[in-house]
């Protein structure tokens, strides 16, 4: 049957249902008495696990609608710094000569001896049915990716920022950027050959077209429509710029929306601490992971699913900034005037090479760690030495570090409150002469307050004031705190943190504080799925008619592109092979 023309016919216009398209809450409703459009699959999202999925249901036969909120494809991969962890005997693997297999990266990927030193444990709290898909389509996805046009680097796999990814054989592949402009900066890479998220996205995107995907830009989903009386999932309602479109999917929905990362009551659920202020999202403003699609699948039954591997410490989940004095801080990702959405963006931020520049304070003023600490780590190739697959030693040999970096950021104020509030990074005219930075607009966001300056340390504190500062800043406890601090410089000794032999005092105006703040990266929980990329309810039964894949699901505590690009590909096999309702 042909998709029908769209029609504003049979539109439901409940105010809940209007609500939800303006607030881009999604939910559950029941099929409605007339369909806009129809086709066989709806995929709902066109990041790493959306185009995927639907390139595979539309190469299956299946014609397929796929869905977008945002007004460009990519979701947070394109953003992404494009490592891409497929293993199991890849053609790359073997053009290099090392081995691997679907049984060692399940393995791997369920080892429950793999400890991190501070006692987190990578793999074992991992689903096994759905490591097992994984590890079986690993590999077939890989060469899937090549075949849609994804060129990667020819080198060998290897273990760059590698999280999680098995501790037996490197398997990180990386896209190539080509000619296709960055999000980031409007314009081409500088090198071709460089590599990110932009290499596998806007491929995926041309082999989508091509193979004749319908794509709906600004088209949110608000609601996931359920046969009230077979209980399956028929369709879907949209928001877009033209009103509410009532979508039929005579086959299957898939729900690639992203995780959950953006929607702070529901990331709460994981991290109580994660609240209002952690607001520079990795991916973000490029896309939002605002939980819409886990939000309407529990609507209908669907369960949430290994949350350990959300609130576990290990991996970059939750990381220090790699770029201060802006919103959107994450390490890699630096956003310039030339993109599309640098007008939400809104600052570049300035990139912190050397710790010892800045010293970090919470909302009081105090600091609160040793600056040049890190986070949480992670298991991946060669990671644990003398590696022992799943046996008691691997653990044994740790030698504990708490890595506590993250923990004391979030620890709060001690004001009875949840959230660690602002932190701060703090300095003066000497570390911006280090540093080489440039402390002013566009580089930095004056405006919305993520940025202040003065010429003297009590005018600093009192400046600081922006909705996420709760309290505001004693004056005295900042000046007090960095007289400690010039203290520890004469002596060498950081008698407070620890912090290796504090190097330049802050001493020379103008002063700065600039947002420092934790930034929230992947999710790693989300829907309960089968080794078919189904969603299932509280009960283990499938909810017939739905898939899901990538950072939407629950159950795999592997970070990144991965996951998403394999799950993705399973679910639109399998809901292509769907029968037609």
């Amino acid at each position: 049957m042909a998709d029908s023309s769209f029609s504003r016919r049979g539109v439901f216009g409940g105010a809940a249902v209007l609500g939800a398209a303006l607030t881009g809450n999604a939910q559950a409703q029941a099929a409605p008495l007339h369909w806009d459009r129809e086709t066989d699959v709806i995929v709902v999202g066109s990041g790493a696990a959306g185009l995927p999925a639907a390139i595979a249901a539309r190469q299956s036969g299946a014609r397929v609608i796929l869905v977008e909120a945002e007004k460009d494809i990519g979701g947070h991969a394109i953003c992404s710094g494009g490592n891409i962890p497929l293993g199991g005997g890849t053609s790359a693997q073997k053009k290099y000569g090392i081995e691997d297999s679907a049984d060692l990266v399940f393995r791997d990927l369920t080892d429950w001896s793999v400890v991190e030193p501070n006692g987190a444990a990578d793999y074992r709290y991992n689903d096994r049915e759905i490591i097992r898909a994984f590890a079986d389509n690993s590999a077939a996805t890989f060469e899937w990716l090549v075949a849609q046009g994804v060129m990667f680097a020819d080198k060998a796999p290897d273990n760059a920022a590698a999280t999680s990814t098995g501790n037996s054989a490197p398997r990180e592949m990386h896209p190539m950027n080509g000619t296709w402009p960055m999000v980031q900066t409007g314009k081409p890479a500088v090198q071709p050959t460089s590599i990110s998220g932009n290499g596998l996205m806007r491929p995926l995107e041309a082999a989508a077209r091509k193979a004749d995907v319908e794509i709906l830009l600004e088209h949110r989903m608000i609601a996931l429509h359920q046969n009230p009386r077979t209980k399956r999932v028929e369709g879907i309602a949209v928001h877009s710029p033209k009103g509410v479109t009532n979508i039929r999917a005579r086959k299957a929905v898939i729900l690639a929306t992203g995780g959950s990362t953006g929607n702070v009551n529901f990331r709460r659920i994981f991290d109580v601490r994660l609240t209002e202020e952690y607001c520079g999202l990795a991916g973000m403003p490029w896309s939002n992971q605002d939980a819409s699609g886990e939000l309407a699948a529990m609507e209908i039954g669907a369960s949430l699913w290994g949350t350990y591997n959300q609130t576990g410490e290990f991996g970059e989940h939750l990381s220090k900034p790699g770029y201060i004095g802006c919103q959107y801080g994450y390490w890699h990702l630096q956003w310039m005037p030339g993109s599309r959405v640098f007008d939400k963006a809104r600052a570049s931020g300035l990139h912190v090479t050397d710790w010892q520049d800045v010293i970090l304070v919470n909302m009081l003023g105090k600091r609160f760690y040793d600056e040049t600490g890190g986070y949480y780590t992670s298991n991946s190739y060669h990671a644990v030495e003398n590696y022992l697959p799943n046996d008691y030693r691997n653990a044994k040999n740790v030698k504990y570090n708490p890595i506590n970096f993250l923990n004391a950021a979030m620890a709060g104020i001690g004001d009875g409150k949840n959230g660690g509030g602002p932190i701060w990074a703090v300095f003066d005219a000497d570390a911006v002469a280090r540093e080489k930075w440039n402390p002013a607009p566009p580089n930095v966001d004056i405006a919305e307050g993520f940025f202040f300056s003065a010429d003297t340390i009590p005018d600093l504190a009192r400046k600081i004031q922006m909705q996420h500062q709760r309290v505001a800043m004693p004056p005295e406890n900042l000046g007090a705190t960095i007289a400690r601090y010039n203290g520890f410089v004469d002596s060498g000794i950081d008698e407070d943190f620890g912090r290796p032999k504090p190097q330049h005092k802050i001493a020379t105006p103008p002063f700065y504080a600039a947002w420092a703040t934790p930034v929230i990266h992947d999710t790693r929980a989300g829907l309960r799925i089968n080794a078919d990329c189904q969603v299932m309810n509280t009960s283990g039964q499938v909810i017939a008619g739905l898939y899901c894949g990538g950072e939407s699901a629950g159950g795999f505590s592997l970070h990144g592109l991965a996951r998403c690009v394999a799950q993705g590909r399973i679910a639109g096999l399998r809901a292509a092979a769907e029968t037609s309702i």
